[in-house]
């Protein structure tokens, strides 16, 4: 029983993160109607400035944040601005191709500037000592991380619902002929939805890194994430984080029951089985929008 709680509050805590990075791929689709690959290679720059801060330069715990913030504002608004946004208007497939060129431009510039191997936050980013709980024990990273997250989407809940930004990227997520009509600009929807991916892919980067150590493979969760939306919801921001939980219990599940008695490797593959079986029962995924078209 108390393998089977640690499991599940390792899940939650690591479902919320995929949620979380899930979120930004939804909001530029949402308001763009692309689907952005390159998500996960956010994540590296935010753990890498974030590492930078943190161990060679020994700078406080919030101002890492903020500074893997600030570089994900920057990279957000130059991409859309350089990248994608002479794009609009053209076939899907050139946009697609431009974000699989993201992926590999970011991971080559990761590789030039801070190298192939793998880094570790010493000192670490929040405390090494585990968390008792009864006979449960849960290490403190991922207790913060979880604070973290739930404070994220505290955040962006209220920015959505109250903010006029926020409404205006609602707005123009249904309808941007529509949303022109009324004085909202589209494009700098655009710009704000890339730049609010950026964010949250960094921490949620920064935060897993904690944990797990700065490495290349870091980006691969951007393709877990891909598989959440799946499940979700491709329009869907309570979808994302649903299945993010979904898929972030299941996998520490398989990781601790599957993988002993077939030698390992299910934690890998286990979100991709539930995505492909979910788009075979719910194509448009848990929450997402069933769209009838006449012909």
């Amino acid at each position: 029983m108390e393998e089977f709680l640690r499991y599940l509050t390792t899940g939650i805590s690591l479902g919320l993160i995929y949620g979380l990075v899930a979120l930004g791929f939804v909001l530029v689709y949402k308001s763009s109607r692309i689907l952005n690959f390159a998500v996960g290679e956010f994540m590296l720059i935010g753990a890498y400035v974030a590492w930078t801060f943190r161990v060679l330069l020994h700078w406080p715990i919030p101002a890492c944040f903020v500074m893997a913030i600030i570089a994900a504002i920057i990279m957000g608004w130059t991409i859309e601005r350089v990248a994608i946004r002479p794009l609009i208007g053209q076939p899907i497939l050139g946009v697609i191709m431009m974000t699989l060129a993201l992926m590999v431009i970011i991971r080559g510039v990761v590789l030039l500037a801070w190298g192939a191997i793998g880094k570790a936050y010493n000192p670490p980013l929040f405390p090494g000592t585990a968390i008792h709980l009864g006979d449960i024990v849960i290490r403190q990273e991922y207790v913060w991380g979880l604070v973290v997250v739930v404070i994220m989407f505290i955040i962006f809940t209220y920015f959505f619902r109250f903010s006029r930004a926020g409404l205006a990227m609602r707005a123009t997520s249904e309808d941007h002929q529509l949303a022109r009509g009324t004085g909202i600009r589209v494009k700098t929807v655009f710009s704000q939805s890339w730049i609010i991916c950026a964010i949250v892919a960094s921490i949620a980067g920064v935060i897993l890194a904690s944990s797990q150590g700065v490495d290349i493979r870091l980006a691969n969760v951007g393709l877990v994430a891909v598989a959440v939306v799946l499940v979700g919801g491709l329009e869907s921001v309570p979808g994302a984080i649903v299945a993010g939980l979904i898929i972030g219990v299941a996998e520490q599940m398989a990781k601790g029951y599957i993988d002993p008695w077939v030698g390992g490797g299910m934690e890998t593959v286990f979100a991709f089985g539930i995505a492909i079986i979910s788009l075979l029962i719910w194509p448009y995924g848990l929450f997402g929008l069933r769209r009838i078209e006449r012909i």
